[in-house]
């Protein structure tokens, strides 16, 4: 008789977790697991919170209550925020900035040696800028600093691998491009959180979504996450925070936490009891 397989391990969990910006909540109370191995979308309306949600999942930003918690903390994470979010006003080379994906290996000041630039080279023709490693970052399209990002990416080598937006701004064929290699990633055994504003291709490409508007709607297979229902319940959650709301009470964090204090009332949004409402305060991210 055949062995059960076992369920894959979870590399992340979140407990009850509040986020946001100057103790105004973007994202609050948000329970979820993520399982290894898994190609996972996060969508919503604008000003959802998506990335602050993948902010706290890297660990850019504190929560202000609850906790995130990695099967393996000492694990590499490989972020991708949005291109605005990154300054290229540095004369920095395209070759330099591809070869920041190793640092884990060598840290910041040991020199690279040949076989490491010969990897990063390698990177960059996979990407299709062979040819463009003496480039400066501030000649380069929105298409091909994106594929520059997803170069340094490739290098370094982590399991789980968090994207914001990595499609937004880019042509056609860049696009398809990249999601290849997102693809390839899923297919080596990676996890790959992914915030997209594109439905059609999460449908088409996502087994498994989040639908997030400041807090979650829905999670689970793609399909039953997507209905009009859920979207139109998304939307309205969103439009309708309120930046005068008496602060939020939650339970107490157990002893343990991996990230953040325990649960304080947080400024800027209340539950309506009863009704599955809540309004929210703070900008919108």
């Amino acid at each position: 008789m055949r062995a059960p397989a076992h369920a894959p391990a979870a590399v992340l969990r979140l407990h009850d977790l509040t986020i946001g910006y100057d103790r105004h909540p973007a994202v609050h109370h948000v329970d979820l697991e993520v399982q290894a191995g898994e190609l996972l979308a996060i969508v919503g309306p604008n000003g959802a919170g998506k990335s602050t949600l993948l902010k706290a999942l890297a660990g850019v930003l504190a929560p202000m209550g609850g906790r995130v918690e990695r099967a393996d903390a000492k694990a590499r994470i490989g972020y991708l925020p949005q291109q605005a979010d990154i300054d290229r006003s540095f004369p920095v080379s395209v070759l330099d900035t591809v070869a920041m994906g190793l640092w884990h290996e060598v840290g910041a000041w040991r020199p690279l040696g040949r076989a490491r630039l010969d990897r990063c080279r390698a990177a960059l023709a996979e990407v299709g800028l062979a040819g463009f490693e003496q480039r400066t970052l501030d000649t380069l399209s929105g298409g091909q600093f994106q594929r520059v990002l997803f170069a340094r990416l490739m290098l370094r080598d982590a399991p789980l691998i968090l994207l914001d937006e990595p499609f937004a701004a880019v042509d056609e064929p860049t696009a398809h491009h990249l999601f290849d290699r997102v693809a390839a990633w899923h297919r080596e055994g990676r996890t790959v959180i992914v915030v997209l504003h594109d439905l059609d291709l999460v449908r088409r490409q996502f087994p498994r979504t989040l639908l997030l508007a400041r807090e979650l709607i829905a999670l689970g297979p793609t399909a039953e996450v997507l209905v009009p229902a859920n979207l139109q319940r998304a939307s309205g959650l969103v439009e309708a925070f309120d930046e005068h709301a008496e602060p939020c009470e939650a339970p107490t964090v157990p002893a343990g936490a991996v990230h953040g204090p325990a649960h304080t009332p947080v400024q800027g949004h209340a539950h309506v009891h009863g009704t599955g409402y809540a309004s929210h305060a703070g900008h919108r991210h």
